[in-house]
């Protein structure tokens, strides 16, 4: 895929800083109110089910509405979409920051959620139309890969040191100023784009985001009331019908003019693989991110301060590991980094989850951690460029939208799983330490095995003949 006619007037690497500066300031709200999760929580009386809540309502919305949001990015243009999902994300922000319920909370996370549904695919669009394929692509691509494995990490330091000093509600004032600088880089350097012909498919998109939300939904009903002694009848009944609305969502967009999902981005086996790898390793990977932070503090005894810097060790080695892929895809190929990427992830997880109430940090959470965060830098860059190769230029949103939607739904499923792993994984006695050290080991062991499943599905689907083995990759 060629930039479009429009591009080359355009200065490439402003627009690669808003880009990443954009993604960025989502991926760090992924991530940073984790840290700070006890915090909320004795704040503003959270259950401990209903506070997956704070994170599942944000990427919930996200990625529910991201294809339609990478719809109305390739009809409406790129340029409005970003300022859209700037202008909700900052008003979410200081609703978030001005919480005073558990409810008004995570309804403000959610309405975030979806201003980074309208922005994400906006800004991956446009890196696929704005540099050509090859060289100058995957460089761009491994900084925004890097940018969403490094911005989870660093959400997760900045988070617990803000709990710490200041309040969990700091991290959310401070997007006040920073979006509002890239709402006036955006009309600075991202050209305006005529609208398509076309419409958007609302039918689709109700039907998609809605049939995410009761999976969710049912998932973590289905928790709650196994931990509360009840039947769960209504989580099956929701689990069920989200089911069918997915499927009825498919034949939709097979049949519809103007499909939200271009059926046709399944058509190339490694794209296919690429989506559900992705979904597979976010949906492993969150319960680290979740689970490792109340470990930290609820058995080591870690103030929120301490525990963000805990996370220092998967913090600097997968930075160096992302800025290490364009060199080692020269050498191996990007489906050997792949590979190795997902396995040492694996790895890395399983030996986390062997954590108990008096491990050490030094040899039981930090060396497995900087192995999983190794495996974290090396996947992620490879994943995106195999989920948008080969795509057409028409294409370029849909396809950012569905990587995006892979990333955010993985993580929404994966912990509504985990949350019923920890539900129905209490200890045999002991103290109410060892019973949480008991129950996050479960998770964790659970996050490894679907890790593993990841790694399957890189192997058979997307590592015979992916993208080119050794695609000429720039080193600066």
């Amino acid at each position: 895929m060629s930039p479009t006619p429009a591009t080359p007037a355009v200065r490439t690497g402003p627009v690669l800083a808003l880009i990443l500066a954009s993604y960025l300031m989502i991926v760090i709200d992924i991530s940073i109110v984790i840290t700070g999760l006890p915090r909320i929580r004795d704040s503003l009386g959270f259950s401990p089910v209903m506070l997956s809540w704070v994170h599942t309502a944000y990427t919930l919305a996200f990625g529910g509405g991201l294809l339609a949001g990478a719809r109305a990015g390739d009809l409406f243009g790129r340029r409005r979409m970003m300022l859209l999902g700037l202008a909700l994300f900052v008003a979410a922000s200081l609703a978030i920051g001005l919480a005073v319920s558990p409810e008004m909370l995570v309804a403000a996370r959610a309405v975030q959620g979806l201003g980074s549904a309208i922005l994400a695919p906006a800004t991956l669009a446009l890196l696929s139309t704005h540099f050509a394929e090859g060289p100058q692509r995957t460089r761009a691509l491994g900084w925004y890969g890097a940018t969403a494995g490094v911005g989870a990490s660093v959400g997760m330091v900045l988070g617990g040191v803000l709990a710490e000093m200041l309040s969990w509600r700091t991290g959310f004032f401070v997007n006040l100023p920073i979006g509002l600088v890239l709402m006036a880089m955006t009309l600075r350097h991202v050209p305006d784009e005529q609208p398509r012909a076309g419409r958007l498919d609302l039918p689709g998109a109700l039907l998609s985001t809605a049939g995410m939300v009761l999976l969710v939904f049912g998932l973590v009903e289905i928790a709650e009331a196994l931990q509360a002694g009840r039947p769960g009848t209504l989580g099956r009944i929701a689990l069920g019908l989200g089911a069918a609305l997915l499927l009825v969502f498919l034949a939709h967009e097979a049949r519809t003019a103007q499909p939200l999902l271009p059926l046709r981005l399944f058509g190339s086996r490694v794209r296919s693989g690429a989506y559900a790898a992705r979904l597979l390793f976010l949906a492993g990977v969150i319960g680290f991110w979740f689970y490792l932070t109340q470990y930290l503090q609820g058995v080591l005894g870690m103030t929120p301060m301490q525990a963000g810097l805990a996370f220092l060790p998967a913090t600097g080695v997968q930075l160096g590991a992302a800025m290490t892929v364009a060199p080692l895809t020269r050498r191996w190929g990007h489906e050997r980094v792949l590979v190795v990427g997902v396995a040492l992830s694996a790895i890395g997880m399983a030996w986390l989850a062997q954590i108990g109430p008096d491990t050490a940090y030094l040899t039981g959470v930090a060396l497995p951690m900087a192995v999983l965060g190794i495996g974290q830098g090396l996947a992620l860059s490879p994943l995106t460029l195999a989920g948008v190769s080969g795509v057409a230029p028409e294409d370029a949103g849909a396809a950012s939208g569905l990587v995006n939607a892979s990333h955010q739904l993985g993580g929404s499923l994966g912990l509504a799983l985990l949350v019923g792993v920890y539900a129905t994984s209490a200890g045999h006695g002991g103290s109410r330490a060892a019973d949480l050290a008991h129950r996050v080991a479960a998770c964790l062991g659970v996050s490894a095995g679907l890790l593993g499943l990841a790694l399957l599905v890189v192997l058979v689907f997307v590592v015979p003949r992916s993208i080119p083995s050794r695609q000429p990759v720039a080193s600066s």
